[in-house]
């Protein structure tokens, strides 16, 4: 499947995921989680709406949904007219990758890129898909082994959603797409989604 080329277009859901070059580790330290959250809001927020997020030590995963044209140009406002939706969302994640890369470079004494080139994005195209990916991104640190349990990472969106706390989130919409915040920790637990969602998803 060509996840790279795929075109972002407005109103539409995506999953949208990238790792270090060669793998290697884009989180250190747990200051670096809440920084690329930091910059993540300044580059990222205008143009979409984010649903769930896993940031782990070499990749991370988003389940985002592109904003409508008037509210994009609205926040333009003159720069970059010419271009189109999928050239501006993405050139703001270029932009979000490329400060990114320039603090760690700063602060570890590195030099070069961090991030693959370009990053991975699938259109998120039905229901199961979009409710099956936000169990699959929340579930991603216990697939990996980083915790026995996923309920124990907290560099997730999961128990963002659960809380009241101010947030960036469209926390609102992902609870009452699964009805209650009860039945969304139940679909947490289901344990027969594998096959629904395998086919969408590309290993790192």
């Amino acid at each position: 499947m060509e996840t790279r080329k795929t075109s972002l277009e407005t109103n539409k859901f995506y999953h949208i995921y990238n790792r270090g070059i060669n793998g290697q580790n884009i989180f250190i330290e747990e200051r670096n989680y809440t920084y690329f959250l930091m910059k993540y809001g300044h580059y990222i927020y205008p143009f979409i709406n984010t649903y769930s997020y896993c940031l782990l030590k070499n990749h991370f995963h988003l389940l985002i949904k592109v904003k409508s044209e008037e509210e994009i140009r609205s926040f333009l406002i003159g720069k970059h007219e010419s271009k189109s939706i999928s050239w501006i969302v993405s050139n703001a994640f270029a932009s979000l990758f490329k400060s990114y890369a320039q603090a760690i470079n700063k602060q570890y004494g590195r030099t070069g890129g961090l991030f693959e080139e370009p990053f991975h994005r699938i259109c998120v195209d039905n229901e199961v898909y979009f409710s099956s990916l936000v169990r699959y991104i929340h579930h991603n640190p216990q697939k990996h082994g980083f915790v026995s349990d996923f309920r124990d990472y907290p560099y997730s969106s999961y128990h963002s959603h659960l809380v009241t706390n101010p947030t960036k989130l469209e926390r609102n919409e992902v609870i009452n797409w699964f009805g209650s915040k009860e039945a969304y920790q139940n679909f947490h637990g289901i344990t027969n989604f594998d096959n629904e969602i395998s086919k969408y998803i590309v290993e790192f």
